[in-house]
């Protein structure tokens, strides 16, 4: 059975190193033989992919992401069981993949077949389809964790206002539109203030330049203002709202864009009580995943059209350099060729 996918290989690595081609989409069109994939495990027709930042690196031949070669990567999966192998699920069965060596050590999500490990797998919720399932995809799933740290910490709507940051990109539009569906104050911080009125009909009750959430003085403590945090940008952005954050608040980091370093003294934590939770999407427990994914299908469900763009395995190398030039907002959904 012959496939479709993007791959990653040592030639194309080779040739950005000797041309000094940072960032650049190094993917390679290639139709392969299933049997590339190996023989054990689920096999399962991907209906759908997703572009992550993550993704992005990877098909820049990141080499803190990149675990293998040849790789297709890809962290995000949606498609239809083809041959079970006696784990369980049915031919025909509509599953998610997700597992933090998808994509990064084991074929990923930029292709037209994938074969897992059963354990890797999620049955996607009824209420879900493939397509919206694939657009809340890991940012998705990352935000609806953020989310779920913030109740199980005794955040609620009348605890005052949530900030989240990096408002436009994958994880922040579903933590914006996720907290007003729960009745939560939500303060988006972007740098894209051209989606000032996008983020407002998302639910945000303000939007506020980054520039405002940046607090680049010495001081241990910043004015009390936010009950809790959802931030996917790092650096002096999470340093900054941490300091801003209100006793007994709680802030969840899932992001670097912005550094991997963290500036702070003790303060917050001590003299506030703040909680500082790290999300982990890649290593959750199968249990766990499936259970979040049920509350996203059900009680959580959003209408999420407005927040993706759909694009072919072809086209997606262009967007990969969209996602490098910080133009992206929100999620780009890759269509599988049938």
């Amino acid at each position: 059975m012959k496939f479709s996918a993007l791959m990653l290989s040592s030639h194309s690595l080779e040739k950005s190193v000797a041309e000094s081609d940072s960032g650049q989409c190094l993917l390679t069109p290639v139709e392969l033989e299933s049997e590339f994939l190996g023989v054990d495990g689920v096999l399962v027709r991907v209906l759908y992919s997703a572009l992550n930042y993550k993704d992005a690196l990877a098909a820049s031949g990141n080499r803190g992401i990149v675990r293998k070669l040849p790789l297709i990567p890809g962290i995000d999966a949606v498609g239809t069981v083809l041959e079970p192998n006696d784990s369980g699920f049915q031919v025909g069965d509509q599953v998610l993949i997700a597992h933090a060596k998808f994509g990064t050590s084991h074929h990923g999500g930029f292709s037209s077949l994938a074969r897992v490990p059963a354990d890797w797998l999620v049955k996607l919720p009824v209420g879900l389809s493939p397509v919206d399932a694939a657009t809340w995809g890991t940012a998705g799933f990352t935000a609806a964790q953020s989310v779920q740290q913030l109740l199980n910490h005794g955040i609620c709507p009348d605890s005052g206002e949530i900030l989240v940051t990096g408002a436009t990109g994958g994880v922040g539009v579903f933590a914006v539109q996720l907290l007003a569906k729960l009745g939560f104050n939500v303060t988006a911080s972007t740098g894209k203030l051209d989606r000032h009125d996008q983020l407002l009909e998302l639910g945000a009750a303000k939007v506020v330049p980054r520039e405002e959430i940046v607090d680049l003085s010495e001081s241990p403590l910043s004015k009390n203002r936010w009950a809790g945090v959802v931030d996917g940008v790092g650096g002096t952005t999470l340093s900054s709202a941490i300091r801003a954050t209100q006793i007994g608040g709680c802030v969840t980091a899932c992001g670097l864009v912005a550094g991997h370093e963290l500036d702070l003294t003790v303060y917050p934590f001590i003299l506030r009580g703040i909680t500082l939770c790290g999300i982990d999407s890649a290593n959750v427990s199968q249990k766990y995943r499936q259970q979040l994914w049920d509350l996203i299908g059900s009680d959580w469900i959003l209408d999420v059209k407005s927040v993706r763009e759909e694009t072919s395995l072809q086209q997606l190398p262009d967007q990969v350099e969209q996602i490098f030039q910080g133009s992206v907002c929100g999620r780009i959904v890759v269509r599988m060729p049938v």
